[in-house]
């Protein structure tokens, strides 16, 4: 397969990991500066938010995706300002990714694993790579590994979070921000070349079941 058909350039990993991180670590930053003030720091993740939503829709990038991720910081800004405790800033992420993890799950044992369904949306493919036994399995398999990323941020958040450590929420998002992804990515394309068997033609080109 060419180079150019890999995971991260498609779903362009880097870049949606990073701008997720900037609310995040706006957040502690405020949180720090002025005597540990919930709304400083939900104020200053909210703009960081916002302006990382306008630099996506300015770059071009899928308005969805984009109104979601300022969605969360949003509710998240909203939660610690209600509950007075700066740590439940970081419990809707908890609560997105445990979802993550069960509809990804869900998504494989269905047969419509989510890595197809994105990726066959990037590609204009629609339902086509369903078609493909070979790649339906490929996807199924590598759609393991983006569960198993969200279990293994829910590990590391759900005891930071009930210890209300959020400098230390903010150090663990960022380094699973990135880094995770772009294990993530790279692991899971592994997993979907090697579930296509030799002479198939790739992700960009699903072939049809054939009978007989």
């Amino acid at each position: 397969m060419a180079r150019e058909e890999s995971l991260s350039d498609l779903l362009g990993g880097w870049r949606s990991a990073v701008e997720t991180a900037v609310p995040v670590l706006g957040f502690a930053a405020g949180w720090l500066a002025d005597g540990r003030s919930i709304p400083l720091a939900a104020g200053i993740a909210v703009l960081a938010g916002a302006a990382v939503a306008g630099w996506r829709i300015a770059a071009g990038r899928r308005p969805v995706g984009t109104v979601f991720s300022l969605l969360v910081v949003c509710v998240g800004a909203l939660v610690a300002l209600r509950t007075g405790r700066a740590a439940d800033f970081f419990g809707v992420r908890v609560l997105t990714n445990a979802a993550s993890a069960l509809a990804w799950a869900a998504s494989i044992l269905v047969r419509w694993p989510l890595l197809g369904v994105v990726v066959g949306t990037v590609l204009g493919q629609k339902t086509r790579w369903r078609a493909d036994p070979d790649l339906l399995r490929g996807y199924q398999h590598a759609s393991w590994v983006w569960v198993a990323q969200y279990l293994v941020r829910l590990l590391v958040f759900v005891p930071l979070w009930w210890a209300g450590t959020v400098v230390w929420l903010a150090a663990a998002q960022a380094a699973l921000t990135w880094p995770l992804v772009a294990a993530c990515l790279a692991v899971s394309w592994w997993v979907l070349r090697r579930a296509l068997p030799e002479g198939h033609p790739g992700i960009r080109y699903p072939r049809a079941l054939q009978r007989t």
